[in-house]
This record gives structure tokens, C-alpha cells and sequence, in this order.
């Protein structure tokens, strides 16, 4: 996630964030300071700066996130962001998460001590259950609806009904790293989208997703495409987003039940991103199979690690608030299993994240909002030139793309007119209209109906006759027919009578009389 480019400084006025609420400052020499009450934050790179100026009211900021680490933020700074219950990230240019910063309310060490007994009461193995449980749910969803793979899917299923009878830790995680092989290989094969203009300078293991452990680690971290860069970055925004969710709540972030105890690791968060991991798996999967992914959004580094540009880095971290939502009800149930673990009652635990206990105190009806992450860019499948909503080609590639969509039509069109069935059919058409002619006997045309009648009274006039009527009442094809009304063939005298019928010449009902 080297920090090359920055956003536009246009895009954005001085005193405003992006309307997502988060703020992302890449490359060199990020400053975060206050004066007279206001917060300072400059980012970019050589003269390409950018520089807002945020007051206390009307902001809108609500998440601070800084890739890298070249730069300073001032105690005033992150006393600011608490009063204003913002979050501050801190992360490095390969997507770990190094600090993380937010509201917190007062805990209680009741519900700490329960979060640390809980490996030896047995409430971690119900809780792990729960949350791989939630997971492997996910997982299924994705690969019958968007893998549209069955047989991995039910293989996950069935791994799922495991997890009932799995009476270890060591089992629940068996069952989560076999669902995880099963599921990532029908990930392997996933073609990769890049704008026609890019393919060329698009490494070869770039244009499928390929395994999602990489050659460099044998582990997901130090991915080698672009897919996985983001789906690391994505989880270590949704990492963030657990970590603030179980201070808030009064946890501690490090004190994990699934995931073993590690140095500089919050176990915790780790847990409680588990059941979140397939709504960012969707939203990766949903973006690279629809819209083409840009060269310049990443790069490869000289060991073939893949890094995301500054720039793309800053749009996904406006998927923050997304999994912050998706996180919370998780992170709360968590807390209230360890809450009403031990056997005295206690009064229920305060749902600070989604106000539940709120909401249903005044008489509305709980229900988790819908949780939508923002729409990835979209980009012209040719160059790769930003487009509005609606368009798969920029206004300078439309044209081109329509003459090579009407050369493949044609060619395709000649293919099939020159298959064994279409000669077949013009056969058939052929010797029926051969059989029409021989039995057709001039004495039985009328004697005003000639070939001069023909030319000056009727031809003329089916000019203002549909092309598909004169092809229906002659029983010839439409191609045909469209000759016919230009003038451009003459047909057969045994169909002069229903031509002027159909341009209702006098002479047809003399005939008749």
C-alpha cells in the first residue's frame, strides 16, 4: 500500500470529509495536530499536498486512518478525536493493524473476569461454536450464490453440522480450517478483470485469483495479487473494527476464545471478525468479477509482493463503517454470554453499539439496519477512465467498441448463415418457392396486372408498407422483403396480386368486379 498518488485536492473542500465519514492520509510527512480548536491534517507526498481544517461541529468525520507511519499526531490531536467519539487507525503499508484508538466507555472488571475464566467454564467453546458457526454460514451463502459452486457448498454444510458435536477448541478450529480449504479452492480458478489497455503490462498470476495463501509466506499476509492486497486490507480495516468494538463494550480486545493467546495480537478481535469475514469476501468477489481492476491501483514489489496504491487504499477504507456496523451485534452477543455466565443475576449489559435495549424501551421494534458497503469505482473496460453509474465505456472508447461488437455480430452472423441447419432451411425454402413458380400459370394473372402496372402504380406506393407485412403476405424473408420495398428486386408476377392488395391499388378490385 505504497503511498504514490493522492486524491484530488478538488474532490474535497478544506473544512470537509469524504461523505463516508473516514479521512485516509498516505504518504510522507502526515501531521495531526489542533489549533484554536480546530484539527490540522496534512498528508501527501513532495508538493502534492493536501491540507484540511476541521472545526468541532459538523465535520462528519468519523474515522481517521493513516498508512504509514512517516509523520506525528499530537496528544491534543487524539484528545480531540475522543471528544468528538472518532476512531483513529494506524496502519503499516502491508494492511497490519499497528494502533487503534476510539470511543470507550467505563467497564466493569466483572465482566473482564468472566472474559478470562471463560476457557476454563466452557463459555469459549459455546462461543466459539457460535461465531465459526455464523462464519461457515457465510461462507456457504457465497459459494451457492456467488461461486454458484453447490458442491462446495454443501460440502461447508455438512462441516457446519460439526460443529455441534466438536467438545474442543481443537476440533471447533479442525472444522474451520477444512471448511476454509474446501471454500478457497473455488476461489482459485476465479478470473481477474483488468481494462483491455492494462492486460498487457498485467503480470501473468495477476489475472486469476489463484490460492489465497501466498508463495512468499505460506499464509495469507504479503499477498502476490491484487485480490488478495485487498482482501488483507479489507480484513485489517474490519480487525480495527472489532478492536474498537470490544473496548467499547468493556472487553479486552486481547483476551480471545477461539484464537489462542499470542504476543501483539488481539485475539479477541480476531474472534469476533470471524462471522464478518464472508460479507467482505462478497464484496471483494461482487467488485472483481463486475468491474475491471486498474494496473495503477497496485504494484509488485522486487520479491512479487502485490501492494495497493495510496490512492485505492483511501477508497476502501471507506468500507470501514460498514464492518463496524456488520461487527456489532456480534461483539454484543459476546458480551452478554460472558456477562450472564456466572449463576448470580446481574442487570443487562448496556448494547452501547446498537442501542437495542434503546429502541425497544421506546416501543420500536429492533432490526439491524441494512448494511451496504460503498460502491467500488467503475471504469471504462478499455482504458479504464473513470465512468458515472450506468456506463461501461468512457465517451472516447464507445464508438470503437460498437464497431467491434457490430464486426463480431457479423462475423458470427455469417458462421451461422453458413451452418449445416441454415442450408438445410434455405433448401427446403428454395424448393418450395421453386414448386410455386411451376405450378404458377400466367393466363390466371389479370390482364391490367402487368410488369408497367407493376413499376409506376404499385411499387411506389410500398413505401409506406411495413417491411414485416410485405415479408408475412409473400411468405418470403424479411431480407427479401426490404428489397422488395426499395425497389431494389422485382418479385415473382405470382405475388404482383397481394402487393396490390396490400397498397390497396384500384386496379385488385376491378378485378374482383
Amino acid at each position: 500500500m505504497a503511498a504514490r498518488k493522492t486524491v484530488s485536492q478538488s474532490a474535497q473542500s478544506l473544512n470537509s470529509v469524504p461523505r463516508h465519514g473516514v479521512l485516509t492520509l498516505v504518504g510522507f510527512g502526515i501531521q495531526v495536530r489542533v489549533d484554536r480548536g480546530h484539527l490540522l491534517v496534512q498528508d501527501g507526498i513532495g508538493t502534492e499536498r493536501r491540507r484540511f481544517r476541521l472545526p468541532r461541529v459538523g465535520h462528519g468525520l468519523k474515522r481517521l486512518v493513516v498508512i504509514g507511519s512517516d509523520g506525528m499526531i499530537s496528544l491534543a490531536a487524539l484528545r480531540w478525536l475522543a471528544d468528538q467519539d472518532a476512531a483513529f487507525f494506524m496502519l503499516d503499508r502491508q494492511g497490519k493493524v499497528l494502533a487503534v484508538t476510539g470511543p470507550v466507555s467505563p467497564s466493569d472488571a466483572r465482566l473482564r473476569r468472566a472474559q478470562a475464566l471463560a476457557g476454563q467454564n466452557g463459555m469459549a467453546l459455546e462461543i466459539a461454536r457460535q461465531l465459526i458457526s455464523a462464519k461457515l454460514s457465510g461462507q456457504e451463502t457465497v459459494a451457492r450464490e456467488s461461486l454458484e459452486n453447490l458442491a462446495t457448498a454443501d460440502a461447508i454444510a455438512r462441516l457446519r453440522e460439526r460443529l455441534s458435536v466438536a467438545d474442543r477448541l481443537d476440533l471447533v478450529r479442525s472444522v474451520e480450517a477444512q471448511a476454509a480449504a474446501a471454500y478457497w479452492s473455488a476461489w482459485s480458478a476465479l478470473p481477474v478483470i483488468f481494462p483491455r489497455q492494462d492486460m498487457k503490462r498485467v503480470p501473468e498470476h495477476w489475472r486469476t485469483f489463484g490460492t489465497r495463501k501466498s508463495q512468499l509466506t505460506g499464509s495469507p499476509r504479503l499477498a502476490v495479487t491484487p485480490p488478495g492486497a485487498i482482501l488483507n486490507y479489507c480484513y485489517a480495516l474490519l480487525e480495527s473494527e472489532s478492536r474498537l468494538a470490544a473496548a467499547a463494550l468493556g472487553l479486552d480486545p486481547g483476551i480471545g476464545m477461539l484464537h489462542a493467546d499470542t504476543p501483539n495480537r488481539d485475539s479477541l478481535a480476531c474472534d469476533l471478525m470471524e462471522p464478518i469475514r464472508p460479507s467482505v469476501d462478497a464484496f471483494v468477489l461482487d467488485w472483481i468479477t463486475r468491474e475491471p481492476l486498474k494496473r495503477e491501483w497496485s504494484f509488485e514489489q522486487r520479491d512479487g509482493n502485490c501492494r495497493l496504491m495510496g490512492s485505492f487504499a483511501a477508497k476502501l477504507s471507506e468500507t470501514a463503517p460498514t464492518w463496524g456496523r456488520a461487527v456489532a451485534p456480534f461483539a454484543e452477543w459476546v458480551a452478554r454470554a460472558l456477562w450472564s455466565s456466572p449463576a448470580r443475576k446481574r442487570a443487562p449489559l448496556a448494547t452501547r453499539l446498537t442501542q437495542q435495549h434503546r429502541r425497544e424501551a421506546g416501543g420500536e421494534v429492533f432490526a439491524l439496519p441494512e448494511n451496504r458497503p460503498p460502491r467500488p469505482p467503475r471504469v471504462c473496460s478499455i482504458c479504464g477512465a473513470t465512468l458515472k453509474r450506468g456506463r461501461r465505456y468512457c465517451a472516447s472508447c464507445v464508438n470503437d467498441q460498437r464497431t467491434e461488437r457490430m464486426i463480431a455480430v457479423g462475423r458470427r452472423g455469417r458462421l451461422l448463415s453458413n451452418s449445416p441447419e441454415a442450408q438445410a432451411s434455405r433448401a427446403i425454402t428454395q424448393r418450395r418457392h421453386q414448386l410455386a413458380r411451376r405450378s404458377w400459370k400466367s393466363s390466371s394473372q389479370p390482364p391490367w396486372l402487368t410488369e408497367q402496372t407493376y413499376r409506376e402504380k404499385i411499387q411506389p406506393d410500398l413505401v409506406g408498407i411495413k417491411s414485416s407485412a410485405i415479408a408475412s403476405a409473400l411468405g418470403v424473408s424479411f431480407q427479401y422483403a426490404i428489397a422488395i420495398r426499395r425497389g431494389a428486386r422485382c418479385p415473382h408476377p405470382r405475388h404482383w396480386r397481394a402487393l396490390a392488395g396490400l397498397v390497396g391499388y384500384q386496379g385488385a378490385d376491378r378485378s374482383r368486379g
